[in-house]
């Protein structure tokens, strides 16, 4: 599978090889005893921060509109019916998945359809997992509308994501499965689904962003 660097970690990994690339001469001029050390330090964290930025080519093999991909990587924490206080100010299913530093951070259009609502909120960062995380956290609400039906999808930020990237605007047309966003290292994604939705993932079920199959819009 083709993996590349996500544009949100270029700079950051362009600025990280500049410090090694200066630490190692600093380290061969005054420090030669330890040049080879500092170089395997500075390959594995180079590494680990790459990992974050990574950015897998994924194609959905059948496009649906009444078939929601994962719009993220991650293990599905919450099913559950819940009031939805801002924008459908009503009962709605909600599937969350939780994104954990080691998985992919970027976030795609569930379905095709145009953004209906889009409202970012500054905020707290609760660990993801907190059951206040969806309300007070930074996070973002993106409504779209399938023409058929509307689902709301949250970006939230965590105890280490501080960064939250949209590339969507209200009124835009997006087509499922591109990219719309990414969370830096890691959070949850919150979808929220019309009452009668067929959900086809289960809890603690590990999912892939326009890999898994989410759920099944129903008429």
């Amino acid at each position: 599978m083709l993996s590349y660097i996500h544009k949100e970690g270029r700079l950051l990994l362009l600025s990280l090889v500049v410090l090694f690339t200066a630490l190692s001469w600093v380290f061969s001029s005054y420090a030669p005893a330890f040049f080879w050390a500092w170089n395997l330090v500075a390959l594995v964290l180079f590494g680990i921060v790459a990992q974050f930025f990574r950015n897998p080519t994924r194609k959905i093999s059948q496009k649906d509109n009444q078939l929601v991909y994962a719009p993220a990587d991650g293990k599905v924490c919450v099913i559950e019916e819940v009031e939805e206080p801002e924008y459908f100010h009503g009962k709605r299913l909600q599937v969350s998945i939780f994104m954990s530093p080691i998985n992919v951070h970027v976030n795609r259009n569930p379905v095709s359809g145009v953004i209906r609502y889009f409202k970012y909120h500054p905020g707290l960062y609760l660990v993801a997992w907190h059951p206040k995380s969806s309300t007070e956290n930074e996070r973002t609400t993106v409504v779209y509308d399938t023409g058929r039906h509307q689902i709301l999808m949250r970006q939230v930020a965590g105890a280490l994501a501080r960064r939250i990237k949209w590339y969507i605007a209200e009124g835009d047309q997006v087509e499922q499965g591109a990219d719309m966003g990414f969370i830096k290292f890691g959070s949850r994604v919150d979808l929220y689904f019309p009452l009668g939705t067929q959900v086809l993932v289960n809890m603690d079920q590990m999912v892939k962003g326009n890999w898994t199959e989410i759920a099944r819009l129903v008429d």
